[in-house]
């Protein structure tokens, strides 16, 4: 008998260190019902322009959370509205430009054209910020693939016109309107336009901001933008290229969607570091593409 017992306080004493090994190897329910409830949401850099402290339309990226293009548009249209839900995750040197509580009444893409229909709050946009309104718009959404131009409606009425300078629209929006426009024009002679995106850099944040000049220019527009990229920029002193005065380019060849450029073997000329010749092919590349109109840029040096 007394053997028995001993056996059962044996296995019983056996059971009670194997429970305890066990929660030893496992936390307890509480602890992993707060594991289950930690989610990670992984996001996607998109492009976005916005506007800076000095009230330029500027190129950066935010994480959006959506693949799905109508639900994209939307997250981007939250981030670009004053006082949205979206704002907190702005860097504090942009600012969402869409007047405050400007309502989405729909959205529709047919061949490429996105449609917007804003709530009448859309027209209360500052005077001296309506341009970029329409630009940092046009900007943001025809930078996603699936987008070419935009139509702009209030109430379902077709905006033909700014709110407040009356100045007349085009019916469809693409980047043909420009950016942080220049005008430097004596005449209707040799008007060329080019567009060059140049880095900005302020509270340890890099971004671009593009500047469109309307000129009287004989020269090849591709000459022009490398130009430009070469000299100091016309906006602000804290704008640059990074791009060596002693870079030229030797040729180019034009394709359909595509164009090559081949230049000499000052392009890398003085950039130590990989991130400042990785910024010079960005500001190339973003300033042929919006310029010319193409897909591809190959940099050749």
């Amino acid at each position: 008998m007394i053997k028995n017992f001993a056996k059962r306080k044996f296995v019983v004493t056996s059971f009670a260190f194997l429970i305890f090994f066990i929660t030893l190897l496992f936390p307890n329910s509480d602890e992993h019902h707060i594991m289950q409830n930690t989610t990670y949401i992984n996001g996607f850099t998109t492009p976005i322009y916005l506007i800076n402290n000095e009230k330029y339309v500027s190129r950066t990226e935010v994480v959006t959370k959506n693949t799905e293009i109508i639900s994209k548009i939307q997250e981007l249209l939250s981030f670009l509205t004053i006082d949205s839900q979206n704002n907190i995750y702005l860097p504090n040197i942009f600012q969402p430009i869409i007047p405050k509580d400007t309502k989405i009444l729909s959205l529709d893409i047919q061949d490429k054209i996105l449609k917007i229909n804003f709530s009448k709050e859309f027209l209360n946009v500052s005077p001296n910020l309506e341009n970029q309104l329409i630009e940092s718009l046009v900007y943001t959404f025809t930078d996603l693939e699936e987008i070419d131009g935009l139509l702009i409606f209030v109430e379902s009425k077709l905006l033909e016109e700014l709110p407040n300078s009356k100045k007349k629209l085009p019916p469809v929006l693409t980047r043909e309107i420009g950016i942080n426009t220049i005008y430097n024009i004596e005449n209707i002679k040799n008007v060329q336009k080019t567009t060059t995106y140049y880095l900005a850099y302020e509270n340890n944040i890099t971004y671009y901001v593009p500047v469109t000049l309307l000129e009287n220019n004989n020269k090849d527009k591709v000459e022009i933008v490398i130009e430009r990229l070469k000299s100091n920029p016309h906006l602000q002193t804290n704008l640059m290229s990074y791009l060596n005065a002693s870079t030229e380019l030797n040729s180019y060849e034009l394709l359909e969607e595509e164009i090559k450029l081949s230049f000499n073997d000052a392009l890398y000329e003085g950039l130590k570091e990989e991130q400042m010749k990785e910024q010079v092919e960005y500001i190339i590349t973003l300033s042929i593409k919006d310029t010319l109109n193409v897909k591809n840029v190959t940099l050749i040096s």
